[in-house]
């Protein structure tokens, strides 16, 4: 259920579409999406006309991208069921992408086995785009916060409201998000769903380092998907790291 309902949720979100949009026309095809989830970025890139490879480790969140894919649209995208920090594809990119803040929700251990993995994969002249909320700003924020409505969608099955709410607590070392998703029936009764997600609050500058470690070396730094400069107010830290040619 899940899958169905993340779905429903975040494609109600296109802003940073055209984002990547933009970043596959500049580098060229093909272009890797780690972390493809259900196919919010993957399936506009291929509705684009891009070649597009998909990794995700979920099998139900994968199930319902593959469900979603127009027939028209299968020679242009490739879905690999796959770990991002244990993938080995027998090709190379101009451009891979890691969208949807998942960077900082990886440990740190799997962050640098998915960034060495990212070099070894990336053309000379490659690049890797990845998106994580900005942890200096997160850092920033209160101990906690108790759950907030942050918007109601029909639900994709039988159209009845489901309500989204969403609390946190921030730790010394992490960021925790708790998503709940209340399908409210027409008999009174809620089936809840809980999701989570866990952010590392290292300083952006780490960021960098672990990907310099790697060989990537650090060319941009946004603040939004419009492209503003970062500054330690910006709701997010878009990272953009060419591996030497």
């Amino acid at each position: 259920m899940f899958p169905l309902l993340y779905h429903a949720h975040h494609i109600r979100h296109p802003d940073d579409l055209p984002f990547w949009l933009d970043l596959a026309v500049k580098q060229g095809d093909p272009v890797l999406e780690l972390g493809c989830g259900t196919g919010r970025v993957l399936i506009p890139l291929a509705r684009a006309g891009h070649l597009v490879y998909g990794i995700d480790h979920d099998a139900g969140m994968l199930s319902l991208l593959q469900a979603n894919l127009p027939p028209s649209l299968l020679p242009h995208a490739h879905i690999v069921q796959a770990d991002m920090t244990a993938f080995h594809l027998a090709m190379y990119f101009p451009l891979i992408i890691l969208p949807c803040n998942t960077l900082s929700a990886l440990p740190k251990a799997d962050r640098r086995q998915t960034q060495a993995l990212v070099h070894h994969h990336l053309r000379p002249g490659g690049l890797f785009a990845a998106s994580l909320p900005n942890p200096t700003r997160l850092a920033a924020l209160p101990a906690h916060a108790d759950p907030k409505v942050e918007e109601i969608f029909p639900h994709p099955s039988d159209g009845e409201p489901v309500q989204v709410s969403s609390a946190w607590e921030r730790t010394a070392q992490n960021f925790i998000v708790t998503w709940h998703y209340d399908h409210l029936l027409p008999d009174g009764k809620v089936e809840r769903v809980t999701a989570q997600a866990s952010h590392e609050l290292v300083t952006v500058e780490a960021y960098l380092d672990e990907m310099r470690t790697v060989g990537l070396e650090p060319e941009v730094l946004y603040g939004d998907y419009a492209g503003t400069p970062y500054t330690a107010n910006s709701t997010y830290a878009i990272i953009l790291a060419r591996k030497p040619s």
